[in-house]
């Protein structure tokens, strides 16, 4: 049976003329930090005084003593990042230069000091980029020339920290006669019956060439064998009437064990494989018709409006996201009501802790493969590069259920359309053959039971414009970049694969990442961690078109940024969700951080809830009610995205700006299974177009609509008066905060960081008509101060 031998202990890393104590998995950074050699890079401007880490070379050393009793001795790293030289005893076993991908070197009878060296992500960089030429990217920096997680360089969100090392297990293999090299197991379903087709390939030593070798499997008390004696094999297994699996409300999400081993001729194990399965269908329905080129999941045979989020790195430091790092993060999610996160092409491919949440919590996968913002040399070394990774990373993602997608890259497509990289290629390579030619061929071979799409966005061809959002999925970014947030309601694309907005991120996050800062908008500290092209100014032009920019107040500021986030995420997806089937889903840009930051997240980067994430909460549930702006005034939207009908009765009140109520009206509604409805409204209840002293409140089930004529600013809001107390029960860890209106309060926000760091709230923005109560309650803090909870509430004040 094969051995296999964790390398985690032992490791020291070269500094200076010390070595330093060195975690594996881990990288430099880490290791220099744990040494206090160096300053954390999150905090003030460490970012910048530590730039040097990642412009030179480091050496990782340790003994390695194979013990004996095998064949064969393997030395596998599951991830060297990036450039490295694998050095045993004084001999080199290799080169490598690509992190996402898992390295083998025969160490068969050898022994000594094993050295790993580490060269500089940058002149690797630049070495590749005298072979292949100049090719166009958005940052100034060489991403696109080595196989490295690329916002390791940078981003509009991200810092500039350019890790080496040993960033994945590395561990010591021993076998004799055969192990596996590739397990896939392809599964479908046909009418009632769940099959497997499983193929595997093995590697053999000298002995075991030619000899008969046994693949057993099975699953659900299924159970099946086969012998051969070449290096491939295939097995198929039918199990009746298994359970499918769905992502999150839309059913359960049953995962069923399967276990594969390889047997010698006499039945004595060589090797096993264990993962979980899931049964079930899904395409990418495609179809021309009136209103263009959809795209639209379809899983089980069911339409869905996907409800998503883009997920980046969630560490700029990516060997520190633990398992329960994941876990915590994608509950967090699927508590939203996301059903899809999709793993953007900048980033890295996540660790399979990460895949196997996702399988339990029934959260689809869209993977892109990383490519993003830039054109790629499709010559050697990287070409070859490229194909190996992609083999990898496929087989070794394919087993989870919860995988739906394969996407080619990030906006790469549309930047050799729009953002001038025609003229500057002059006829070089950038990456079409990658997208268009050697991703899909890939996919169509290992992979044939998923769909793949060849960027985000694409149309579908070059017939259309890549970004059109007519064809395809769709990128929104001239909302946040030059459009108010109300512009999203201009069209209606099939699928918005990316959008968002800007807010800072949680006040303790900041005062941790900023001690001692005087903090502004402008302090040296929030613009060293604003790291968007004018984002500041964006932020204000966002705030001063529906409010009073607030001037030497940061905390209204603050507040402000995060209350317009949220309304601008929200009026996207309102929209888009009201014209449904067209549009088939919104995948948010973005759910998380990797550092601490000004950025479009929803959960900031110590893992504090933006109002954002509330927000998403709200208009990603089964059940949304809102107003849409309409021709003849606000058409109110009774949105059921659940598997049963919705039947209610809408409460209208026409609102005056003092909390009386001028009309009244109750109108039953049936909106039917993942369908839209749109009552009429009685005139009387519509306020006037463009009054700034009334408004209209819709109320269903709990869930509530607002409408107001005016932007904020022009709104004859009174001086929002609330009565609050704290309510704890006998034997409970939370405080309820209990709030009383005694006026209208618009988008009431308790900021609940400002009681204690780690406190949380269970909700965010809330509007409050006079006498209504309102009940947040708060974790992680025990106090009794109402007067501190009154400086942690908010609410939109008038002009």
């Amino acid at each position: 049976m094969k051995d296999v031998t964790q390398l985690t202990e032992g490791w020291r890393l070269r500094h200076e003329d010390a070595l330093l104590p060195a975690a594996v998995p881990g990288c430099v950074h880490t290791d220099l930090l744990a040494a206090q050699v160096i300053p954390d890079p999150f905090i003030g401007h460490n970012e910048t005084e530590i730039a040097w880490v990642g412009r030179r070379g480091w050496s990782y050393v340790t003994e390695l003593n194979p013990a004996g009793g095998h064949e064969r001795a393997e030395l596998v790293f599951e991830g060297l990042d990036t450039a490295a030289e694998v050095v045993l005893a004084g001999e080199s076993l290799g080169t490598t230069r690509n992190m996402h991908r898992v390295h083998r070197f025969d160490v068969t009878g050898r022994s000594g000091p094993l050295e790993v060296r580490f060269a500089s992500a940058y002149e690797e960089a630049d070495r590749v980029r005298t072979l292949t030429g100049e090719r166009p990217n958005v940052y100034p920096e060489p991403f696109q020339y080595i196989r490295k997680m690329a916002s390791s360089f940078g981003w509009d969100w991200g810092p500039t920290v350019v890790t080496a090392g040993m960033w994945r297990p590395v561990r010591l293999e021993r076998w004799s006669t055969a192990r596996f090299a590739q397990v896939r197991p392809l599964v479908t379903v046909e009418g009632r019956t769940g099959r497997i087709e499983l193929r595997v390939r093995v590697a053999r030593t000298e002995s075991g060439a030619g000899r008969a070798l046994t693949l057993r499997a099975g699953v659900r008390g299924v159970e099946g064998e086969v012998s051969f004696e070449g290096d491939e094999a295939a097995l198929r297994l039918e199990v009746p009437e298994p359970e499918l699996w769905w992502p999150r409300g839309h059913g359960e999400q049953p995962l069923y064990g399967l276990d594969v081993a390889l047997l010698d001729e006499e039945g004595r194990p060589l090797d096993t494989w264990e993962g979980r399965i899931g049964f079930r269908t899904v395409e990418i329905d495609r179809s021309a018709d009136e209103h263009g080129t959809g795209f639209t999941f379809v899983v089980n045979g069911v339409r869905i409006f996907a409800r998503g989020v883009n997920w980046i790195p969630d560490d700029v430091l990516p060997s520190r996201v633990t398992p329960e790092r994941y876990r915590s993060r994608l509950t967090q999610a699927a508590e939203a009501n996301v059903d899809l996160v999709r793993i953007w092409g900048g980033g890295i491919y996540e660790d399979d802790a990460f895949y196997d949440v996702c399988d339990e919590l029934g959260l689809m996968v869209w993977q892109d493969f990383l490519f993003a913002c830039a054109a790629y040399p499709e010559e050697q070394p990287l070409r070859g590069e490229i194909e190996a990774e992609a083999r990898d990373n496929v087989v070794r993602l394919m087993p989870h259920a919860s995988l739906v997608l394969w996407n080619g890259n990030n906006e790469n497509l549309w930047g050799f359309r729009d953002w001038e990289w025609e003229p500057a290629l002059a006829g070089d390579s950038w990456g079409e053959g990658y997208y268009l030619g050697l991703l899909p061929r890939i996919v169509a071979e290992l992979d044939p039971t998923r769909p793949y799409t060849a960027g985000s966005p694409w149309s579908g061809s070059w017939d259309h414009h890549p970004n059109d959002p007519a064809h395809g999925t769709h990128h929104s970014w001239e909302v946040w970049n030059r459009q108010d947030f109300a512009d999203y309601r201009a069209d209606v694309p099939r699928f918005v694969a990316e959008f968002g907005w800007q807010a800072p991120p949680a006040l303790a996050t900041l005062r941790r990442a900023l001690p001692g800062e005087d903090l502004a908008p402008d302090s040296p500290g929030m613009l060293h961690h604003q790291k968007a092209e004018d984002g500041n100014g964006k932020l204000n032009r966002g705030i001063g078109r529906h409010f009073e920019l607030p001037e030497g107040d940061f905390d209204r500021w603050h507040y402000l940024a995060q209350v317009v986030q949220a309304r601008a995420v929200a009026a996207g997806i309102e929209h888009w969700r009201a014209n449904w089937p067209v549009c088939a889903g919104t995948v948010v840009w973005q759910l998380n951080d990797c550092w601490p930051v000004s950025s479009w997240a929803a959960i900031d980067g110590d893992g504090h809830l933006k109002p954002l994430y509330h927000e998403l909460r709200r208009v990603y549930a089964d059940r949304l009610l809102t107003f849409v702006p309409g021709e003849d005034g606000p058409v109110l939207v009774v949105d059921n995205q659940s598997a049963t009908p919705w039947r209610t009765a809408l409460t209208l009140r026409r609102t005056g700006a003092d909390g009386t109520v001028l009309r009244q009206a109750v109108v039953e509604v049936e909106a039917g299974p993942r369908s839209v409805a749109r009552p009429t409204l009685p005139a009387e209840v519509l306020p006037p177009p463009g009054s700034a002293k009334e408004f209209l409140v819709a109320d269903a089930d709990g869930l509530r609509a607002v409408h107001f004529p005016v932007p904020d600013k022009e709104f004859a809001y009174p001086a929002a008066a609330y009565d609050v107390r704290l309510e704890t029960l006998s034997g409970s860890d939370t405080v309820d905060v209990v709030v009383t209106a005694r006026t209208l309060v618009r988008d009431l926000l308790l900021q609940p960081d400002r009681l204690a760091p780690g406190a949380r709230a269970d909700r965010g923005l809330l509007t409050l008509l006079p006498g209504e109560e309102a009940r947040i309650v708060v974790s992680g803090w025990s106090g009794t101060d109402v007067a501190a909870v009154r400086d942690a509430l908010f609410s939109v004040e008038p002009a």
